[in-house]
């Protein structure tokens, strides 16, 4: 592993370090949250109602009117889009009646709500999106031509790509919990399940 020390600013044989840990934990976090939706979704929330019926009637009872529920057959594939104002459930989501999906379509929905309503951490996100993207797409590359060819400035590169991608993350963080946040007042003020709003907390640790 010495081969390594003389690149990544004396980061030495920590490299792999740095590039392995995040990502273990995030492979990690990936089955936590597969499982979780797999556990919760064999349950039937109380209120007998669809992802898709909930997203619909917190939006109503937050006077959001523009905002379209639109189906998608990506698992876990859930996510709003301020782009065209479209909050997309996957499939497992928008027709099913469980805990999960009722937890899940309310995280989302609460992105909506945190759009109409100007969030600024999110609009601050929706800012740097398509830095993040493209950082995204170039770090596996340059970590490896950066390492294997030892091309100094590659790994230089690759920092950077790095040192967005965790301002992102460290973005993301208060905007996911605020999502949560918003979601559970709207289901208490609609008297939906119990059930359903402990689940939405592990929904927070997904990145859009």
């Amino acid at each position: 592993m010495d081969m390594f020390s003389p690149y990544g600013f004396g980061l030495g044989s920590h490299w792999l370090l740095y590039i392995g840990v995040p990502l273990i934990l995030g492979i990690w976090a990936q089955i936590r949250v597969t499982s979780a939706f797999r556990k919760w979704g064999e349950v039937r929330a109380s209120s007998n109602i669809t992802g898709a019926e909930c997203a619909q009637e917190i939006l109503r009872a937050a006077q959001i009117q523009d905002v379209e529920v639109v189906e998608t057959n990506n698992f876990l594939g859930d996510h709003y889009d301020p782009r065209d104002k479209k909050l997309h459930l996957s499939s497992n989501v928008y027709h099913t009646p469980s805990v999960a999906a009722l937890g899940i379509a309310a995280h989302e929905t609460g992105h909506a709500i945190q759009h109409a309503r100007a969030y600024a951490p999110l609009k601050a996100r929706m800012a740097i999106v398509p830095v993040t993207m493209i950082a995204s797409q170039m770090l596996p590359f340059v970590i490896i031509g950066g390492l294997f060819f030892h091309l100094t400035h590659l790994i230089t590169l690759g920092i950077w790509c790095y040192l967005i991608l965790l301002v992102f993350q460290l973005i993301t963080l208060p905007v996911e919990f605020d999502a949560s946040g918003r979601a559970k007042i709207i289901f208490a003020r609609r008297e939906a399940s119990n059930s359903t709003g402990n689940v939405i907390n592990w929904k927070t640790t997904r990145t859009k």
